[in-house]
Formats: C-alpha cells, structure tokens, sequence
C-alpha cells in the first residue's frame, strides 16, 4: 500500500462495477432526538475486509452532529437550515433498505453539518472505498499543483509528453503530442491498447514504472488521431494525469498527495493504494471517511479555497466542474456532462433548476456539490443499481429549498 491509512483499506471497486452477496439491512430507528455516540468500528473490525463488516442493527441518524477535532463545524438540521421531518423520514427508508445499499448520508449547508446518518457498513471512523470518485480527487490534485505554480493554466492544452522527460519519443506512436492534459482530463485521450494487450503488458511490470507506464503504452496504442480522440471513460487518461503530477511536482507524487493535499485538508484516516506503475492510484483504490470526504466538496464549494485560503485556484475549479463534454454511455442520464473527472446535471424543484455538481464512484460514492444552496452532500454505499440521486432530486434538494 503507498499511504496508510488509520485503517485497513476497505475494497474500492470501479465506477461501473458492483457489489453482490450482502444481507439486507435491519430496520431503521427514528432517532431525531438522538443522545448516543454514532457507530464506529472497532481495531478488530477496522481489520476486516468491507464485504466481513457486521451490518448494523439499526439505522444511527443525528441531526445534531457532534464536533470532532479536525472535523468541519457542526450545526443542527431545521435550525442551521433543511427540513428535518423530511430528511429523517429519508434516512429512515434508507435504513430500511428501500432505496440500496447505502452505508452513509451526510449534508453540510453554510459550512456546517447538519446532518449526519451510518446505515449498513458505515461507520463514523472507518475509510470506505471511493471506488471512480477517486479520479475526481485526482483532478483537484493537478488543480493543487496549479495553485503550489508546478503548472499554468496554459499548460493544460499541452502535449503530457511535454512534461515527461523520461519518454524515448522516436517509439511512440504517430499523433502522441495529440494527448494534452484537457483531453485526458475529459476522457478523449484517444488511446486504443486492448483489454488482452494491457493484461499481457502487465506481464512486465519493470517496463511500467513510473514514467514507463506512458512510454509502453504510447508504444503499443494504435495512432492517435481526431477519430480515437473521442469520449472514452477510463483507458488509461487519470494514469495519465498523475504521471504528469508525479513528473512537476517536487518529490514525488506520493509525498505530493499527502503533503499538500491530505495533510493540509486534515485528512489522516485513508488508504491511497499503488497502481502497478508505483504512482498513487488515480481512478479508483483509494478509501477515506464520509466526513473527509465532505471537506473536497467543501474546497468546490468555496471556489477552491480552504480554511480562508485559496487551494486550488478558482479558474481551474470552474473549468474542472463545467459541463465540458457529454458522455457517450447509452446508459448515462441524458442531462450529465462531464468536466475534469467531475460529472454536473441540473436537478429541478419546483420550476427552478440548481446544478449539481458531483465526484461518482461505482456502489453509491457520490460527493455532491449545488452551490447555488451552499449544499453539500455525501454519500456511501455498496449498492449495485446505485439509483440514490432520484432521492437526491426528489427529496434532499427539495427540503432545502426555501
């Protein structure tokens, strides 16, 4: 493991993967006037794999949330903003397992958390698996390099290979300069190395490392050309993005993560895994907290900044989380757009429409972000369908609106 966290890494799955063999959840408890400690996991269970963890008993649901140190302030839901009665109702189903397999609902408005909820698997203290919402995580580490001056906003329409010193370029193929950051960043890398041949390259894992990664793929993709630079989730572009981080930033891109970025955030409780290559994985394998995960929407909510400091500039965030490009699974919602490795989709209430902005991994991650109600919403789960932003729609953002 390349950061270790508090815990034993929990499993992180793809985005489009799913999760099966679970029990169903007990029955959820109303606990709107809740006095007792949420759940947390014990050093014996914080060693077990996510699929061993003993499904709670009953639904924890605080809207009142208790401070913690390193936490984000706390506030009280009704009174701080929301509508209680609706949102308890909501995580009382969820506890009932109407709606998936969910493990964790929190909500912040105003910079303050109001509501706070561990079904199933979920635990205060113990990291859950991000699974695709990693590579959202990913991008707002190239935006901390931008800020810390490693790169420009310019640099972002340049060639990756510009940046990687390392490459033997008379092997790659023709049309590699084609591959800038922008295009990585939204899934039109273009390149076209099969399933087959990436298994049989990983055969030699020596010619990966590091740098290696990018020459021996850039070796064996067909050409790169306007037509295979099309959306294509995944193949390989978040890789591409870390090498870049791994090649500016100072150190490594291992020290680059937990120094400028977790530690600053305050995030201790993690699991960040290697990827083949000796990078810092940079689509999936990585686990953290539901809280830790509320303080990234936190840095897209307050344009970048963190702690009254700007931490990701501004410019760079409102690229990362524009509708840049649409993308082209038949089964994606026909509203989501994609940015840099973070999706947005208007959602209406009422006649009104407020954009979400949002990190999405396979199961049920979500980090949701809808500015225009200083909202942020996190989730966790293990749920195959992953059908919760219906209720997202339907229920949170309604009792929130005023």
């Amino acid at each position: 493991m390349m950061i270790r966290s508090t815990f034993k890494s929990l499993i992180a799955v793809a985005l489009f993967s799913g999760f099966s063999g679970f029990a169903a959840a007990g029955a959820a408890e109303n606990t709107e006037e809740n006095d007792s400690s949420a759940p947390e996991a014990t050093a014996a269970e914080a060693e077990l794999s996510f699929r061993d963890l003993t499904l709670l008993e009953k639904a924890f649901i605080d809207t009142a949330p208790a401070a913690r140190e390193g936490a984000l302030p706390v506030g009280e839901l009704g009174v701080d903003g929301g509508e209680k009665a609706m949102i308890v109702k909501l995580a009382e189903e969820i506890g009932d397992g109407k709606h998936g397999k969910y493990d964790s609902l929190l909500i912040t408005q105003g910079g303050k958390l109001l509501f706070e909820s561990y079904t199933q698997r979920g635990r205060i203290n113990l990291a859950h698996g991000q699974a695709s919402a990693t590579k959202a995580y990913t991008s707002l580490a190239l935006g901390r390099a931008i800020q810390l001056g490693y790169l420009t906003m310019a640099d972002l329409d340049k060639p990756i290979i510009s940046f990687l010193k390392d490459l033997d370029r008379t092997k790659l193929v023709e049309g590699a300069e084609k591959i800038t950051l922008h295009k990585a960043l939204t899934m039109h890398g273009g390149l076209s190395v099969s399933d087959e041949k990436w298994e049989e390259l990983q055969e030699n894992p020596a010619a990966l490392k590091g740098q290696g990664l990018v020459q021996t793929l850039l070796e064996h993709s067909g050409p790169i050309t306007a037509e295979s630079q099309t959306y294509l989730y995944g193949n390989h572009n978040p890789m591409l993005v870390m090498t870049v981080i791994d090649a500016v930033a100072p150190g490594t891109a291992e020290d680059f993560i937990k120094n400028e970025i977790l530690d600053k955030l305050g995030i201790t409780n993690y699991s960040w895994e290697t990827h083949v290559s000796g990078l810092p994985q940079a689509g999936w394998m990585v686990s953290m907290t539901s809280r830790d995960m509320l303080k990234w929407g936190s840095v897209v909510l307050n344009k970048g900044k963190w702690d009254g400091e700007q931490f990701i500039p501004a410019d760079y965030l409102a690229k990362a989380t524009s509708g840049l490009v649409k993308p082209t699974e038949d089964w994606m919602p026909d509203t989501y757009r994609y940015g840099y490795f973070w999706y947005q989709t208007p959602i209406a209430v009422g006649d009104k429409n407020y954009n979400a902005t949002f990190a999405w991994g396979g199961g049920g991650q979500r980090v949701i972000v809808v500015a225009d109600l200083d909202l942020t919403i996190v989730i966790t789960g293990h749920d195959r369908e992953d059908t919760i932003m219906t209720q997202v729609s339907k229920t949170i953002l309604p009792a929130f609106v005023e």
